[in-house]
């Protein structure tokens, strides 16, 4: 510890350096991925913005359980429908399953009234925040009982 605290002292521009460096990382990166709203957030844009609700997952995922609101364009077809997105007036939130491909779906709208939702549906369920449809797991004993440990 004393050693590094000595090479601190001795070179106080190479450590100006990297903590500039450090800084100009998280900027670039936070930009890049875009602005990222909670979920305690998004319903309160929903309600006083009208903010519009575009969940990006596969049809499949979507229909298994989605944001009230929301509407599915699955990022594989996104780049064709990028004009329909950037004639929203209102906010934009991208939603995606845990709030990484967002950023890149934010990036190719290139608006900036557009947000990700901070962990994706994910963080919207540990948040306790309802999805609807969820279908629930069809039971694999189906039509047969299950043994009773008592007699």
């Amino acid at each position: 510890m004393e050693r590094a605290l000595d090479f601190l002292g001795n070179h106080p521009f190479l450590f100006g350096i990297l903590a500039v460096l450090a800084v100009m990382f998280f900027t670039i990166e936070s930009k890049r991925s875009g602005k990222k709203i909670s979920p305690n957030t998004l319903g309160m844009m929903v309600n006083s913005q009208n903010a519009q609700l575009i969940d990006i997952r596969e049809k499949k995922k979507f229909e298994s359980g989605y944001i009230q609101g929301s509407r599915n364009i699955p990022f594989t077809v996104l780049k064709d429908r990028l004009e329909e997105i950037r004639a929203i007036e209102q906010p934009v939130i991208i939603i995606c399953d845990i709030g990484v491909q967002a950023g890149a779906a934010i990036q190719m709208i290139g608006k900036d009234d557009v947000y990700r939702l901070e962990g994706g549906v994910g963080g919207w369920q540990s948040s306790g925040m309802p999805l609807v449809g969820v279908t629930k797991a069809k039971s694999k004993t189906k039509g047969k009982t299950k043994p009773s440990l008592h007699k």
